[in-house]
């Protein structure tokens, strides 16, 4: 008998709408009921690809004995993290107070009040190797209910209260101090340059996690702080990861992360965030050093991406798991037997040599294609890639998660944007378009506010600061790539919807969810950059971008206002802000803003030349008698600028101080 999460759109919920447990999702049905019957909440957090959810879902929630445990003794609550990253935020932090660690599944016992007095990840149905089971813990929380109740209820006002302390306002960072600010850039890649792996690239030892973000700061600092080896760290890095078992070989794409130093043996879950940032990356890898490989890696994730991530009206799905048919990896891993029945004798053996497909194999005696301590795969081997790819696609199958996440969508709208500009390839502009519709037509409200989920028909949960921040962000990338005064106009209207519901007008910076929202025990407000970059670091970006684009005083004190929230926040380990980084490097280094005029239309031609001037320090407005209009709304000074009779002209001022303007692009002074 299915229980309440079978009308459910999240994939993760509907994996247990079948369990024994008479889940509920998070409602006030749920904490009614616990009140009126006198039970604690069991909340139980996961998401649909993850390998240890999973595993404790088959060890216990499919377990008809702790199943009666928990349907007695509990109201039992599930939340699908990448849905209500909201709740996650304020219980990962109890997880974190209380036990130093944090992960998921993540395991809540709290009060009808939603005041928590237990926390933990993973645990197995009986004690194993120390670890408490889950059985014990049930029996004995149920003991401590009816006979010390108070005790938990101290606990949980005691543990509410800890993660409800608020910061004062902002003091000593009162204003925005160049030299002070760069000595901070400088102190996270002095961080970074002492955790450097110099042999198989990243930082620190296994697991290894790609953080892309990290990456684009290295190669940002090296460019503007002229340290080579910032821009070695990188390299290293992103060709130790293009040649490991975490890049997908065969079908294109990266895993979650290492479990080993070299990239080899991957956590084969592929989620969407982290093949956007890896674009990103390796797109700016390719702009700065030229070099093919960088720009072929980021084309062949974004080809995983439209092949199996991109939902038939545009928007990009979650992710894919890492089992198969119970087994983790399964999907990835080849014989040479295997390799040798697809390819043909020959062609195998050659195939098993440049991809490291051995009999005693390199994963539980099979092997994951990689090509350390090689390098770059002859081109030749493409055509036996696609075979195995096809091959691979009928032997079994992966779960994917297609529910379609809009802070998500819209780090893939970015990369996608930017790859067309930088690899001038209108197809993948296309997606970024087509996905960016799929917001506009599915994901937005009647009221103009946006959802954070769309599954199955049906858009819901309020969006948080991470959907306004970095699809402002997506629109001004669109914007960069086609001029269309529209997106630029679509960017302020998102920021100005961040900054009346989220901002933190007291103590500064922005909170996770919005000022209307069903409030929590704490409104949380996060600024490290983890898997992906906060919802704060991603505003400060926006929020500078508008400022130097559009010169209004409204963006240019907002965006002060944001780097010195950050600042305070980030100066004492800076290296775990990577993507506030790069807007603080937005402030402090030298910017030139380019303003163009054009009689008529902008040409296909003035696309391609505008997108070969520096991607980073530069904004670039288009004006035309077309757009004039709509552009003076957003920037108004572009007023002043007249269109010419023909042709184009171009106005450039850097720092402060502006050129003549020029009739010809190749005229103008960009270094």
């Amino acid at each position: 008998m299915s229980n309440r999460l079978k009308d459910e759109k999240s994939p993760y919920l509907l994996q247990h709408k079948d369990n024994p447990v008479n889940w509920y999702p998070w409602c006030g049905e749920a904490f009614k009921k616990a009140e009126a019957e006198d039970k604690p909440i069991f909340l139980s957090i996961g998401y649909s690809t993850c390998h240890w959810c999973h595993v404790m879902a088959h060890e216990s929630f499919e377990d008809e004995a702790v199943a009666e445990l928990l349907n007695q003794g509990y109201v039992c609550v599930k939340v699908d993290r990448e849905e209500r990253p909201d709740i996650d935020a304020v219980y990962m932090s109890v997880c974190q107070a209380v036990t130093g660690q944090g992960g998921w599944p993540l395991t809540i016992i709290m009060t009808p009040e939603q005041k928590p007095f237990f926390a933990g990840t993973y645990f197995p149905k009986e004690q194993y190797y120390g670890r408490p089971g889950l059985v014990d813990i049930l029996r004995e929380v149920g003991r401590l209910w009816k006979s010390r109740r108070e005790d938990l209820l101290k606990d949980g006002e005691e543990i509410t209260a800890l993660i409800n302390r608020k910061r004062g306002r902002i003091g000593q960072f009162d204003r925005f101090n160049e030299s002070r600010e760069k000595e901070m850039l400088q102190k996270a890649y002095g961080i970074f340059a002492g955790q450097f792996d110099a042999l198989w690239g990243g930082f620190g030892g296994a697991p290894k996690f790609p953080s892309p973000h990290n990456l684009l700061f290295l190669m940002r600092y090296a460019k503007e702080a002229h340290e080579p080896n910032a821009l070695h760290m990188a390299e290293v890095t992103l060709n130790a990861m293009a040649d490991g078992g975490i890049h997908d070989h065969i079908g294109g794409g990266f895993s979650r992360y290492s479990t080993d130093e070299r990239w080899l043996v991957p956590h084969f879950e592929k989620m969407l965030y982290d093949n956007a940032l890896l674009t990103l990356a390796y797109l700016e890898a390719y702009q700065l050093t030229g070099k093919e490989r960088y720009g072929e890696v980021a084309r062949h994730t974004l080809d995983y991406v439209l092949r199996e991530l991109t939902d038939g009206q545009g928007g990009f799905y979650c992710g894919q798991d890492a089992d198969s048919d119970g087994e983790e990896g399964k999907y990835y891993v080849f014989t040479p037997d295997e390799v040798r029945s697809v390819l043909g004798e020959d062609a195998g053996k050659e195939f098993c040599v440049q991809y490291d497909i051995t009999e005693e194999g390199n994963f539980e005696g099979k092997s994951i294609p990689n090509r350390i301590g090689q390098g770059l795969a002859d081109e030749n081997l493409e055509p036996c890639r696609n075979r195995l790819y096809a091959y691979r696609l009928k032997r079994t199958s992966l779960h994917k998660d297609d529910k379609i996440l809009l802070s998500w969508n819209a780090w893939m709208i970015l990369a996608f944007a930017r790859a067309g500009v930088v690899l001038k390839e209108k197809r993948f502009l296309e997606a970024a378009r087509k996905a960016q519709a799929f917001i506009e037509a599915h994901m937005t409200g009647k009221d103009g506010r946006l959802w954070l989920r769309f599954r199955d028909g049906e858009a819901a949960h309020q969006g948080q600061l991470d959907d306004y921040a970095v699809y402002a962000l997506a629109l001004l990338e669109l914007y960069r790539a086609e001029f269309q005064a529209g997106d630029l106009a679509g960017a302020i209207r998102r920021a100005r919807q961040m900054i009346r519901y989220f901002e933190d007008d007291k103590a500064g910076g922005y909170f996770i969810n919005a000022s209307d929202s069903a409030q929590l025990i704490a409104r949380p407000k996060e600024m490290y950059d983890g898997a992906v970059p906060s919802g704060n670091s991603a505003a400060a970006m926006v929020l500078w971008k508008l400022a130097v684009l559009t010169g209004d005083p409204y963006w240019q004190e907002a965006a002060k206002r944001q780097l010195r929230y950050c600042v305070q926040e980030i100066q004492e380990y800076p290296a775990g802000y990577s993507f506030a980084l790069l807007a603080i490097a937005e402030a402090v280094y030298s910017h030139r803003e380019l303003v163009c005029t054009v009689k008529g239309e902008i040409s296909d031609s003035l696309k391609q030349r505008l997108w070969n001037l520096p991607a980073y320090g530069m904004s670039i407005l288009v004006k035309t008698e077309g757009n004039a209009g709509e552009l003076a709304e957003c920037a108004p000074f572009t007023v002043e600028y007249p269109v010419p009779q023909e042709g184009e002209m171009f106005y450039l001022c850097e720092d402060g101080a502006c050129q003549a303007p020029v009739g010809e692009i190749g005229e103008i002074r960009c270094e």
